[in-house]
């Protein structure tokens, strides 16, 4: 059997010289900020809205990308959007069970399955949380039979079919981008538009680079 020189077997033992726990800390610190963020704005469930126009109840206006489509709305929450705005009007009685009555939780887990399911997610992931490895070249967490991405880890598999959920989020946030242009009917620019414009950009630059998408373009082919 061959053995590969610069790799150890025992936690966190390695031959390497750099420091290589700079990029899983990164990515650990940031993710959870992200986690704790995102959570905390998905919960609150208001001021996901604001429209400095006369008529409220026409173009115009920035929508949280958490909270778009908006599904329904609660018509006691403080920022929200015009009813005029919901797809199914108002908060029905039987979602009574969503913490803060917040429309983001109805939508978010697709753009989150996408990302969750991410082969660059799940490497960067695997190393930060779980240090299975934490590195390249370094011993991660001992594990007697490595069976892979099995068992639970099947929902992975889920990827390739959260992409087109993925894809349709992007035309929403571009949809919901060129509207926060518009203040009673009269284009204008501020801060807050500029920034909805450059979300579904970067999101589409990384949305439409994606493998399972790149596999599917380039007619199912693995080998090139």
């Amino acid at each position: 059997m061959t053995e590969v020189i610069g790799r150890e077997k025992s936690f966190l033992s390695t031959l390497r010289e750099d420091k290589w726990w700079i990029g899983p800390m990164l990515v650990l610190f940031g993710l959870l900020s992200f986690i704790i963020y995102s959570t905390w704005a998905a919960w609150q469930g208001e001021y996901f809205w604001w429209s400095g126009a006369v008529n409220a109840e026409g173009f115009g206006g920035y929508l949280s990308p958490f909270y778009s489509p908006t599904f329904f709305i609660d018509i006691t929450k403080e920022g929200i959007p015009p009813i005029s705005h919901a797809l199914f009007g108002e908060w029905p009685d039987w979602l009574w069970w969503l913490p803060g009555h917040s429309p983001a939780w109805l939508i978010l887990i697709f753009p989150l399955s996408f990302r969750f399911t991410c082969y660059y997610y799940r490497k960067a992931y695997y190393r930060a949380f779980t240090f299975s490895p934490p590195a390249c070249a370094v011993g991660g967490v001992p594990q007697k039979n490595y069976k892979g991405e099995t068992g639970i880890l099947w929902v992975q598999n889920l990827h390739r079919y959260a992409m087109y959920f993925a894809i349709i989020f992007i035309f929403l946030l571009s949809y919901d981008a060129i509207m926060a242009f518009f203040r009673n009917g009269e284009f204008g620019v501020g801060v807050g538009s500029i920034i909805l414009l450059i979300n579904p950009i970067l999101l589409g630059g990384y949305t439409f680079g994606c493998h399972s998408l790149r596999h599917l373009i380039g007619g199912r082919m693995d080998c090139f």
